[in-house]
């Protein structure tokens, strides 16, 4: 079952990068108390991702702080060491945290995965962005198939 607004985000571990390695990030404690502006791209360094999905999110980070965002993440079925090298690659810095999901345990969880294997890239998650108010899903932005409309930074920030 796909997630939905109003429910809450199921548990689940993500994978951080950091400067000291991987590190394990618990999505009840991640989410709780805060606002976080979620998005998940079906790979890091693909050409629709890296163009414009992340870059619209680091260039809007200051817009989404000011309408009480605490924190931009973003998702994807890659490990901690792919997202860390697509953040330094994106400049990404403190502005967006990466938040691998290397076994797709959140896609699934959420029921939104796609199957890649067309391309090679087996099991992803589906192109969405969500707003979650202290592990609450308070908006939620699923795309079409090979679409970028509805899971934007600029979409986002006109929906809040």
């Amino acid at each position: 079952m796909t997630i939905k607004v109003g429910d809450k985000l199921p548990h689940v571990t993500f994978t951080k990068p950091t400067e000291h390695g991987p590190e394990a990030v618990d999505s009840d404690s991640y989410f709780k108390g805060r606002k976080v502006a979620l998005f998940s791209v079906p790979g890091a360094f693909t050409p629709t991702c890296s163009a414009k999905h992340l870059p619209g999110f680091v260039d809007k980070a200051a817009e989404f702080k000011a309408k009480g965002v605490d924190e931009i993440a973003c998702t994807a079925v890659n490990d901690a060491f792919v997202l860390g090298a697509w953040s330094t690659s994106a400049a990404a810095g403190d502005k967006v945290t990466m938040l691998a999901d290397g076994n797709a345990a959140f896609a699934e969880a959420v029921g939104l995965t796609m199957d890649g294997s067309k391309f090679g890239m087996g099991t992803r998650g589906q192109r969405f962005s969500m707003l979650v108010d202290d592990g609450v899903v308070t908006q939620l932005n699923i795309e079409g198939p090979g679409e970028f409309k509805v899971s934007s930074a600029e979409h986002m920030l006109e929906s809040m």
